[in-house]
């Protein structure tokens, strides 16, 4: 049973749409100019919001719970954004604050709100992070990142023949991508619990 504080997950479609696939690989870029440049001003408003939370935690050892669920949402958004992208879902994906969690869209991120956020692990992650994150998970997810990208490529094929997005290759995909948002999550101080070396 899954226990970290972050979950991410991503509902398995039966069917996948040659006409969706076709227009995402050739228009991808297009239709979804909007949610990019929208996630261009959120990502400037993040950096406001990170910098005062960082503050707040250390001295009231909180992350403001507006905060919080503003960071939240902008991950869940991004995640919306590069799961349709990636072919996890041929639903276009809502613009930010269009959805909640729990919301039908099939790709999913949760962030348990934490009570009391420490103030050591803050500094420990703000000053060292590169070091005990970023190097042992940027090296995993690099070469996890090369292998998504075979996958995808051989799933592109498989959903144009086949229609389907092979249910193995999806999961491995969905666990990839569950990786890289908890060390995410973690650096973003969502959560002080160290992100786990798994997929699941």
């Amino acid at each position: 049973m899954e226990t970290h504080p972050v979950r991410y997950w991503a509902d398995y479609p039966e069917k996948s749409s040659r006409g969706i696939l076709l227009l995402r690989t050739f228009l991808g870029w297009l239709i979804l100019l909007p949610h990019f440049f929208l996630l261009w001003i959120l990502s400037i408003a993040e950096v406001f919001v990170f910098f005062i939370a960082w503050w707040a935690i250390l001295f009231a050892g909180k992350f403001p719970r507006g905060m919080f669920d503003f960071v939240v949402k902008v991950l869940r958004y991004s995640l919306w954004v590069s799961g349709y992208m990636v072919m996890l879902t041929d639903r276009y994906p809502p613009f930010f604050g269009a959805a909640e969690p729990g919301a039908d869209y099939p790709v999913h991120l949760e962030a348990a709100y934490p009570e009391k956020s420490s103030r050591g692990i803050l500094l420990l992650r703000t000053f060292f992070g590169w070091l005990y994150v970023g190097i042992p998970h940027g090296f995993c997810l690099y070469f996890l990142a090369l292998a998504v990208m075979v996958v995808e490529f051989l799933a592109w094929w498989a959903i144009l023949f086949a229609g389907k997005f092979p249910r193995g290759m999806f999961d491995f995909a969905v666990g990839v991508t569950r990786w890289s948002t908890r060390v995410n999550a973690y650096m973003l101080m969502l959560t002080d619990a160290y992100p786990p070396f798994s997929l699941t």
